[in-house]
């Protein structure tokens, strides 16, 4: 057997193998995050981050560990599954070096960095890189990461917990993002393949498909595409070469999954490629990653990434953005709590007071209010990854990861599921179990009969510890003549509100958000809604896809929370407000 082949086969098998030994009917809702630093993290360990994976996976499961600001974080509910994500490159040095018995240890110039005296210090500290790369330490990355290997063992509690063994990939392309996550099945590399080796994501796959030929199964989850200044969903390989079906294939085999959301803004859309999405301009991160250098927009958002990959596909060049969508947090002090209103940024004791983030002005003089400039600012209390799984076991939610029974939320749990087919309306009592029978659900393809409009079977549950819903939406995108085009429909409305068939858009609910105090308009809204929808311009002979985007009543955003607390008025240059939100993964139906 080829290699070529035993690789696609052992996909399908890690794909399939789960539904056929379940019921798919009875999968349940987990949330959990895949993209945590802690102290092995160049950057988290000179933003002031002591705490290491033990911690992180504590906090996970519900435990308070310190934040380098002087004070404790702790999430309000435990999550159900979690990955310590530090960087492959340079991995666990400056810890290294915190030893006595280190050789450096005592190098003036070393202590500069590893250990710095002021908030300033910490921040030159950040791009100690120079020194990393001129003193490499292959024995302080191999202790490090044996130790991010063993702890997710040790805190794996299948049915209760789930771990995995991970690291980001941090490799960027004239300053534009192009880093991944790196998630093992179970069994994980010796060592991880980092940007020290390529910076080039195509060899980062080639190593991953050896992994997978030793029997060792991974993703890769591209992450904060927004900061790539076009570089993540290009129209072309790395070396400038055109793409063809066999990049598409190994793009897919290794990177089902994208992440549109977590702290440096959301990557779904941008007003400049939606104009006629009015929930588009959402969370935005204006610049390249650790620069203050704008990104282009085109060739960094999913949503415009899927458009492409029905291009390419239209093409016959195969479709290498035929993902699915998660959120994470990224954040770099071992644990995120991903609420507004109890935000502290991502970057350890850096940005831990409200001054720092822009939040609260720091000075009034002769009646001007003057903010911290920076991109922290800019920084968003988000998200979380939702998987539909059998269990709460590596297994299953690697399977979900596989078959793209994923979505993503902005902080909050929203519970949302999707499914399409034809006969979905024949409910009969398990509407779920039927819509698995006689459908596909988030991440499927649906082949399109050439008489009839498909179902969709749309649903989102608020969390219970959270806002209610304001609408459900399902978003289109397809190729009239070749030409990608996209469109927004309401499909449920609020408080029984009606969608009008002209504009597709729900009535206006009445919810608003006193910015005073934070206080939000009570009795409006809705826990749950569902909608057995048909698209109205549905076209059996087009490529489309679609996927939901469910949206909570308004609240205050984090950084309006901060200057309530300080008595100040919110910064004019940031949103007041912000609407929590969770998108499933696309199903694609596929023209006969």
């Amino acid at each position: 057997m080829s290699r070529s082949l035993c690789r696609t086969l052992t996909v399908l098998c890690c794909a399939t193998l789960g539904a056929q030994l379940h019921a798919a009917d009875s999968r349940q809702a987990y949330f959990g995050d895949l993209h945590i630093h802690t102290r092995y993290s160049f950057d988290a360990f000179a933003f002031g981050t002591k705490t290491g994976p033990d911690d992180a996976y504590r906090f996970a499961k519900g435990a308070a560990i310190p934040h380098s600001g002087g004070f404790d974080i702790q999430l309000e509910r435990p999550l159900d599954f979690y990955a310590v994500t530090d960087h492959g490159m340079y991995m666990g040095m400056w810890w290294a070096m915190t030893d006595p018995e280190h050789r450096l240890h005592d190098d003036p110039e070393a202590q500069r960095y590893y250990d710095p005296k002021t908030k300033a210090d910490r921040s030159r500290s950040f791009r100690g890189s120079a020194y990393l790369r001129a003193n490499p330490d292959p024995a302080a990355t191999r202790t490090a990461w044996q130790d991010t290997v063993e702890a997710a063992d040790r805190h794996y509690r299948p049915g209760e917990f789930t771990t995995f063994a991970a690291y980001e990939y941090t490799t960027s392309r004239n300053s534009g993002n192009l880093h991944r996550n790196v998630i093992f099945r179970g069994a994980a590399a010796d060592l991880p393949f980092s940007r020290l080796d390529s910076l080039n994501p195509e060899d980062l796959w080639d190593w991953m498909d050896g992994l997978r030929d030793d029997g060792i199964e991974a993703v890769a989850i591209p992450h904060n595409a927004n900061g790539s200044d076009g570089r993540m969903f290009e129209m072309m390989q790395f070396d400038g070469s055109p793409i063809d079906r066999t990049y598409a294939e190994q793009r897919m085999r290794n990177e089902p999954l994208v992440e549109v959301t977590q702290i440096k803004g959301t990557s779904d859309t941008h007003p400049a490629l939606s104009p006629n999405d009015e929930w588009a301009d959402f969370e935005i991160y204006p610049y390249r990653i650790a620069t203050m250098l704008y990104s282009q927009p085109h060739g960094s958002y999913a949503r415009q990434a899927l458009l492409r990959g029905l291009e390419l596909e239209a093409d016959k060049k195969g479709n290498p953005y035929r993902f699915g969508l998660i959120g994470a947090s990224d954040t770099h002090n071992s644990g995120d709590v991903l609420d507004e209103d109890r935000f502290v940024s991502k970057v350890g004791v850096l940005t831990d007071e409200p001054v720092e983030r822009g939040s609260v002005p720091v000075a009034v003089v002769d009646g001007n209010t003057g903010y911290t400039t920076g991109s922290s600012k800019y920084h968003s209390a988000s998200g979380l990854t939702g998987v539909w799984a059998d269990t709460n076991t590596r297994d299953a939610i690697f399977d979900a990861f596989r078959r793209k029974e994923t979505f993503a939320t902005s902080g909050p749990r929203i519970k949302v599921r999707f499914f399409a087919g034809y006969g979905l309306d024949d409910k009969g009592d398990d509407p779920v179990a039927a819509a698995y029978e006689n459908g596909v659900p988030m991440g499927g393809d649906l082949s399109a009969k050439p008489r009839g409009e498909p179902e969709f079977m749309v649903s989102a549950m608020q969390d219970p510890s959270g806002t209610k819903l304001q609408r459900l939406q399902v978003i289109k995108g397809w190729l009239d003549d070749g030409h990608p085009q996209e469109r927004v429909y309401d499909v449920a409305c609020s408080d029984g509100g009606k969608v009008d068939p002209e504009t597709h858009r729900c009535p206006d609910n009445g919810a608003s958000v006193e910015l005073s105090d934070c206080s939000i308009t009570a009795d409006v809204g809705s826990a749950e809604l569902e909608a057995l929808w048909r698209d109205p311009d549905f076209d059996s002979g087009q490529r489309a896809f679609y996927y939901v985007r469910a949206l909570e009543n308004p609240t205050c955003r984090w950084s309006t929370w901060d200057a309530v607390r300080a008595g100040t008025p919110p910064n004019p240059s940031l949103a007041a407000t912000i609407q929590e939100r969770a998108w499933s993964s696309p199903i694609w139906v596929v023209p006969r």
